[in-house]
C-alpha cells in the first residue's frame, strides 16, 4: 500500500518538475523591462562629468601605514591578569601613555619610563581606543599634547 503512494508522490513531484523547466525555457530567452530602463540610466550616468571630490593634501589624515604608531593617555590603573600594572622603577600604577608602534604595546609612565607590555596586543590598543584626535610630527609634539 505505501509503495503505491511513494509511486504516486514521486509521479507529482516529477510533473511538477517538468512544468517548472517549461517556464523556465519560455522565459529563457526574455528580457524584464525594467533591464533596458537601468541600462539607459547606466548609460547616462557615465556620460557626466568626473569629478574630484577627494579633500586636499593639507585637510588628508595619513593612513596607518604612513604613521610610526600612535599613543593614547590611560588615567586609571591597568589591570592585567587580576594584577595592576606598576612602573619597575617609580613604582606608578595610574596616568599611562599606551604606545601602539610595529605591533607592540609599550607603557610610559608620567617619570618617562617605558617598559614592553607583552600582555597587550595592538587588537587590545584598536578596541580600547577611540579615534586619533590629532597628529603630530615628533614624538615629543605628541606627548605634550597628551600632558607629559
Amino acid at each position: 500500500m505505501f509503495h503505491r503512494i511513494r509511486r504516486r508522490r514521486a509521479a507529482e513531484l516529477s510533473e511538477k518538475q517538468r512544468q517548472f523547466f517549461e517556464a523556465c525555457a519560455q522565459l529563457e530567452g526574455q528580457v524584464p523591462p525594467e533591464v533596458e530602463r537601468v541600462r539607459a540610466e547606466l548609460e547616462r550616468a557615465e556620460q557626466a562629468a568626473v569629478v574630484d571630490d577627494f579633500l586636499p593634501p593639507e585637510l588628508r589624515v595619513p593612513s596607518h601605514d604612513q604613521v610610526e604608531g600612535r599613543m593614547t593617555a590611560w588615567r586609571q590603573p591597568l589591570v592585567l591578569d587580576g594584577e595592576i600594572v606598576a612602573c619597575a622603577e617609580c613604582g606608578a600604577y595610574r596616568d599611562w601613555l599606551i604606545l601602539s608602534t610595529r605591533d607592540q604595546i609599550w607603557l610610559r609612565c608620567r617619570s618617562g619610563h617605558q617598559r614592553h607590555e607583552t600582555r597587550l596586543d595592538t587588537a587590545w590598543y584598536n578596541r580600547h581606543t577611540g579615534p586619533a584626535d590629532a597628529t603630530h610630527a615628533t614624538f615629543e609634539d605628541c606627548l605634550r599634547h597628551l600632558g607629559h
